[in-house]
């Protein structure tokens, strides 16, 4: 497919490397020439220089035959402007990135007029991912499926867990809930596990469970069960302001450390339930008079990577329970983990995952599109949710004698709200959503690429 991309910056960046890996033949707009020149020698993609809202720029990039256009810039009102002019040049599909609230509300309302096939939010997004792993503190990571029905969550064996040198044929016995272990990261490499597979110390595993039973997994793996009832937020960011408006909703404590007054002042009209504090977030006798020894979670969300990184070190250090940081170079994840840096969330790569969704279900031959898109074991590895529909090969055979290509397997079964962790004497049934895991380097575009014989 060919993509036009208007800005380069952190989320267009990362929208370009992901979509150039998948094959498509991508052209970034920016008025930066530096910027450009960045993408073009290490994507090898093309460029044009300009400015993505005019009609010389997109004709330039070739807007007129494009599949997509996506609209990334730092600002919404050009954002959309770009969308308008690209489907009058005939671009078949348009997304813009929004990011203020009051936009929000109304583009649903002008959807249609401005010709948007879909709008992101990766600030939105990001708020979202960090509430959800505030409400179970042990995971670090989690991923929603079926309508929010079943998530695969992300934990590290450590010391003394009830899993170390267990085999998965073992897990039912241990959690005494039906769950799944899909994934497992080790040593710099992501398997797709059957039954025979040990767990060791320091593996990070990716669990099916219906949401319904996260609890029980907690209570019966002997994970940290503490309920996090006030907040620390490092940066009165985008996501700050959304965080902090999800976390009232829970009947969270929320307090904001910003260094910039001016911004201290606009929160504190935004968010008259929160504490708003005028200050270094990364001067130690500042978080210490706000007392982060005694708080229950620490975000970090400031803009600068290496600031987040030192303040989630030093709540690490002084063991607040729950530490949560914001990052935007993912390149680094590896070295974060080894700094103890486990749980980290990346706006950019959240967007991305949406929107590589919503291209795959664009290049969807047989109509059953992709739901959702997630990528799991720090992007080695991916699930994703199809419906079961009519063309969808198998239908009512037993997994058993059903042949999946290779590292592949159906982590879970959505049956009219029911949420089955697949044994071989289950069936794919019509009308099922299926959650399948696969290895990065696999594309799956439709359903019945999963299975080894051809069609």
């Amino acid at each position: 497919m060919k993509i036009v991309i208007v800005g380069d910056g952190k989320v267009g960046f990362a929208l370009t490397a992901q979509l150039a890996q998948e094959g498509h033949d991508i052209v970034v707009i920016d008025n930066n020439k530096k910027v450009l020149q960045e993408s073009a020698e290490q994507l090898d993609v093309m460029v044009v220089h300009g400015n993505g809202a005019g009609v010389k720029a997109q004709k330039q990039a070739g807007v007129e035959d494009a599949d997509l256009l996506i609209a990334a810039t730092s600002a919404d009102e050009i954002n959309l402007l770009c969308c308008i002019v690209a489907r009058k040049l005939g671009s078949a599909h348009t997304i813009a990135r929004v990011r203020n609230p009051e936009y929000v509300e109304q583009i649903y309302f002008l959807k249609d007029e401005l010709g948007l096939s879909m709008t992101i939010n990766p600030e939105r997004a990001a708020a979202r991912e960090i509430s959800r792993l505030l409400q179970f503190p042990s995971f670090l990571k989690r991923d929603s499926f079926a309508k929010g029905r079943a998530e695969i969550v992300e934990m590290v064996i450590k010391e003394g867990s009830v899993l170390e040198d267990k085999l998965l044929s073992e897990l039912y016995q241990i959690a005494k809930v039906q769950v799944l272990v899909c994934a497992v990261k080790r040593g710099g490499r992501a398997y797709i596990p059957d039954g025979s597979f040990r767990l060791m110390r320091g593996d990070r595993i990716f669990v099916t469970a219906p949401t319904h039973n996260l609890a029980r997994l907690i209570k019966h793996l002997g994970l940290q069960t503490q309920k996090i009832r006030e907040v620390i937020l490092v940066g009165g960011s985008s996501i700050a302001y959304y965080l902090a408006m999800d976390l009232f909703l829970n009947g969270i404590r929320v307090k904001i450390i910003e260094s910039q007054a001016d911004r201290c002042l606009e929160l504190a009209e935004l968010l008259p339930k929160a504490m708003i504090i005028h200050g270094d977030g990364a001067n130690q006798s500042v978080l210490l008079a706000e007392g982060i020894e005694k708080t229950d979670a620490v975000v970090t969300l400031t803009n600068l990577d290496e600031e987040n990184f030192l303040v989630s070190m030093y709540a690490n250090y002084l063991k607040v329970p729950k530490v949560i940081t914001k990052i935007n170079r993912t390149e680094f994840n590896d070295i974060f983990q080894d700094k103890g840096i486990d749980c980290v969330v990346s706006p950019k790569l959240l967007t991305a995952n949406d929107i590589v969704r919503y291209v795959r279900a664009m290049q969807n031959k047989t109509g059953d599109s992709m739901i959702t898109l997630h990528r799991i074991a720090d992007d080695m590895a991916e699930a994703m949710e199809f419906p079961v529909t009519e063309e969808t090969r198998h239908l009512g055979e037993t997994l058993i004698r059903i042949r999946l290509r290779p590292n592949i397997l159906i982590a879970c079964i959505n049956r009219r709200g029911k949420i089955i962790i697949p044994k071989g004497d289950d069936t794919i049934e019509l009308n099922d959503t299926v959650i399948v895991v696969t290895t990065a380097e696999q594309r799956i575009n439709e359903l019945n690429d999963i299975f080894e014989d051809p069609a």
